[in-house]
């Protein structure tokens, strides 16, 4: 309706809006509006333009209104499919609610027709049935209707009884509303379940078929008189049971317990213990198992606690295990003493077998029957270096050799898992297996497998590398024996206990000319005595010979002699007793020994004469030049103070030079005289205790006339706390000596030479330290050669002998000396002296000297005296 009045008023509309140009233009005048539109158009186009607008407006708002009225129809349409496709999902679960059981529902509204839904199959079946009888009464089921009414005739298919109960039912639902439920039987034996009731002003019937629920009711039955005749078989079983058992309420209390817990609580029968609650154990036992956990945990098989109690007036010792069930908690109590006795007598000997096994060096391991790792002892985890924790783990015997094999400690193998297969084929084996193994590391294992009785495998790991080296060694050591005795050039035979020749080489029949077929007949040593002393002239030895061979005396004793050949052959006889009663005879020809003796023995003679002679000349030089020499040195002193008389200017340079020249001559005949007495031993040190910064002034004040000569200066690093040393004063003060005369003698003027004094550890180091040229490395390894000279171009000339003497000094106070040099870059040479003494007690080793007198430097400073020696050789 509102469509047809929106197209009425738009054709309205539009007739006005054709209608005014066209009265205008009828009129001739134009109205205001439109003549400012049109302008000067014609009057017949005016009007097909205002037909043209009126009916594009008039189509422009039909077209909108039938928009708006199609977009409100399809709003409406797709909230019916909605609710269409809600009521159809509410159907089709009412279908499956409906069809899920066997079922039929009757509704009946006011007095139409009931309208049946559902499976009426239980009705159909009966009678489907009743037909194949042959039952006449019988009614068509073809047709809905037909069907509907074979249904409520509720006669025709339940018994008479139950279809006249039925009915009286549907009657009163249907008059009254009054709703019902019973249980019904069919003429085929089926349970059917039937109840009304008034829905929404309906009267509704519902028919359930329930056979099976009955037939499971009646199986439940038949179970529960099963389940009871059980339960009394197995409490006479548990009667039967001699361990005590029992079963608890929720609440603690016990409510069960069999014959042997009446026995063992003293009761005289089941009813007195739950009477009278007599406990089989302890507060403090019952309070243990009580804290153990509870619920789905405590279901699973629990460990059973050792518990003490008191059995029938006996303590025992018994292991529990109570558990939780719906119904509470069952418990059982074994008596477990005579094993607890057996077991402690089992783990003592096994404890005992343990130790002994790790005692043993040969490497046990113990595999159960599912080849896991059950004991081993110490000398198993050292053969194979394995990480204890791991061998705790029980592993496997292949992961086992899998880690071994990572470890490349296991023999090379192509195919290793080949290998491996057939190692633990022992499992399955019924004799023990006993393998070589050939470790990479060289090592040689004696492997036996050896099945256990219950399962499993036993491995003892011996090492034989050692037995098979020895015997490798043995054979070769036999073999090299033979070859070496055979290739001996010496006469060598064995004879054995019995005096009976063993073992000959060629060399012996070779120098007694003896046939070799004869010595390997093995003849006594009669015989062969008897064949060698033809070759030699002096019967004697001999006979001493036999003796040390066939003598029975309780201590064998080796037996030696010479045996001069009839062909000027010198042979050193030898009888030495071997093992077993055995003699090894050995000759040796020792004719050019012998004569190299005698050379050696001459030759001593003249080396004794020469000793003798050496002795003798320091004696002399001691005496004989030194004292003429002091002589000369004390008379040119008077000359030289000119006590005798006045001296001109040439007389006083003579006497100087001759002063000069006596001290140096002094010097060397002083160092000859000290490296005579250290090398024939008779040079000792006269130990005492001296101050180390007073001995280094002293040294530097001998030196200072050459310091001032050469404009050289001297610095003393001398610490005030470097304190005292145990030495022969003036043999310190003689090495310094020799160290600062060398170094100003190889230094420039300008220069700086250093004495260093310096503790270490409580010993002591004294440092000559110098800014000359330094020393070559060709030459610092012969420094302290004697008579090794070298000026290196400056004017410093000596006979060589000062730095060998500074290290005998040296090393006679048990200390040594280092140098340290390098061209243009100075010297420094250290003597460490030793915080103790050394055991030589200041002498070095060599033969004592019968003569000589041993002269040392003047303590103090030698009047111009140039101490030539040392250093030339070092710089």
């Amino acid at each position: 309706m509102g469509l047809e009045r929106a197209a009425r008023a738009l054709a309205r509309v539009g007739v006005l809006v054709i209608a005014a140009p066209l009265a205008a233009a009828a009129e001739g005048a134009p109205s205001g509006g439109a003549g400012s539109m049109l302008g000067p158009m014609h009057t017949h186009n005016v009007a097909g333009l205002a037909v043209l607008i009126g009916l594009t407006v008039f189509a422009t708002i039909l077209s909108l209104l039938h928009m708006r009225e199609r977009a409100r129809w399809m709003r409406r349409e797709r909230a019916l499919q909605d609710a269409l496709a809600g009521l159809s999902g509410a159907h089709d679960r009412a279908e499956m609610l409906l069809h899920s059981e066997r079922q039929v529902l009757v509704t009946w509204t006011g007095r139409g027709e009931p309208a049946v839904e559902g499976d009426a199959g239980f009705a159909q079946d009966l009678r489907a049935a009743e037909l194949r009888a042959g039952d006449l009464r019988a009614a068509d089921l073809r047709g809905t209707q037909n069907g509907t009414r074979r249904l409520l005739a509720f006669g025709t298919w339940l018994a008479a009884q139950d279809a006249h109960l039925l009915d009286g039912a549907v009657a009163a639902l249907r008059e009254r509303g009054t709703g019902f439920r019973m249980n019904l039987r069919s003429l085929a034996g089926r349970y059917i379940e039937a109840q009304g009731g008034a829905v929404g002003g309906r009267a509704l019937l519902r028919l359930r078929e329930t056979t099976e629920e009955r037939r499971e009711l009646i199986e439940l039955r038949g179970t529960l008189d099963e389940t009871k005749s059980g339960l009394a078989a197995l409490a006479g079983l548990l009667d039967a049971i001699p361990q005590p058992i029992w079963h608890r309420a929720p609440d603690g209390r016990l409510d069960f317990a069999n014959a042997a817990y009446a026995a063992a609580v003293e009761a005289p029968g089941r009813e007195a213990v739950l009477e009278g609650g007599l406990e089989l154990l302890d507060r403090a036992a019952r309070e243990q198992i009580a804290r153990r956990p509870v619920g789905a945990a405590a279901r699973a098989p629990a460990q059973p606690l050792r518990l003490s109690a008191v059995v029938a007036g006996a303590r025992r010792i018994l292991d529990v295990c109570e558990t939780a069930t719906e119904t509470g908690r069952v418990g059982i109590a074994v008596d477990v003493s005579e094993l607890e006795s057996v077991r402690a007598d089992l783990q003592r000997q096994m404890d005992a077998n343990v130790r002994t096994l790790d005692q043993l060096p040969t490497a046990v391991a113990m595999f159960d029957a599912r080849q896991r790792l059950i004991f081993h002892n110490a000398a198993y985890q050292r053969l194979w270096g394995l990480d204890p924790a791991f061998l705790d783990a029980k592993p496997l015997d292949g992961e086992i050799l899998d880690r071994l094999r990572a470890a490349r400690k296991l023999p090379e193998q192509a195919d290793f898992r080949s290998w491996k297969t057939e190692v633990l084929a022992a499992y399955r084996a019924v004799e023990a297996t006993d393998t070589p193994w050939y470790l990479p590391d060289g090592r040689t294992l004696r492997v036996l497998a050896d099945p256990n009785p219950q399962g499993g495998l036993t491995y003892l790991y011996q090492d034989v590398s050692e037995s098979m080296k020895l015997a490798s060694r043995y054979d070769a050591l036999m073999k090299e024996q033979a070859e070496t005795l055979e290739a001996l050039k010496e006469p060598v035979a064995v004879f054995a206990a019995d005096g009976r020749l063993t073992v000959a080489n060629r060399a012996f029949s070779v120098t007694w000319r003896v046939d070799p077929a004869t010595l390997a007949g093995k003849p006594h040593v009669d015989a062969v005595i008897a064949a060698c002393r033809a070759l030699t002239p002096d019967q004697g030895p001999w006979a001493g010979i036999r003796q040390a061979i066939t003598g029975l005396s309780e201590t064998r004793s080796g037996h030696s002699c010479r045996l001069d050949m009839s062909d000027g052959t010198v042979l050193d006889c030898s009888a030495q007793p071997l093992p077993l009663g055995a003699t090894l005879l050995t000759f040796i020809d020792v004719t050019a020994s012998a004569n190299v003796e005698r050379a050696l023995t001459e030759k001593n003679d003249a080396l004794e004469r020469a000793s003798q002679l050496r002795d003798t000349f320091v004696h002399h030089v001691s005496y004989e030049l030194r004292s003429p020499l002091t002589n000369i040195i004390g008379f040119t002193q008077l000359l030289g103070d000119e006590t005798v008389g006045a001296l001109n200017e040439r007389q006083r340079e003579y006497s100087e030079h001759i002063m000069r020249s006596s001290a140096a001559l002094l010097v060397i005949i002083n160092d000859i005289l000290d490296l005579a007495s250290i090398d024939a031993g008779s040079l000792e040190l006269q130990r005492e205790t001296i101050d180390v910064r007073a001995t280094v002034e002293a040294a530097a004040r001998g030196i200072e006339d050459r310091l001032a000569e050469s404009h050289i200066t001297l610095d003393l690093d001398v610490p005030e706390g470097v304190g005292s040393v145990f030495a022969d004063g003036k043999r310190v003060r003689q090495i310094l000596f020799n160290l600062l005369s060398n170094a100003v003698g190889f230094s420039e003027p300008g220069q700086h030479v250093r004495v260093e004094a310096r503790r270490q550890g409580g010993a002591l180091t004294l440092a000559v330290i110098d800014q000359g040229r330094g020393i070559p490395t060709e030459v610092i390894d012969r420094v302290f050669d004697r008579f090794e000279s070298n000026t290196l171009g400056t004017k410093h000339r000596g006979v060589g002998l000062g730095l060998s003497i500074v290290r005998s000094f040296v090393e006679l106070h048990g200390g040594r000396v280092e140098i340290s040099s390098a061209p243009g870059r100075g010297t420094r040479v250290s003597c460490l002296f030793p915080a103790e003494p050394s055991p030589g007690g200041g002498r070095l080793p060599g033969p004592p000297a019968e003569a000589g007198t041993t002269r040392g430097h003047p303590d103090g400073a030698k009047p111009n005296g140039r101490a030539d020696s040392g250093l030339e050789a070092a710089e």
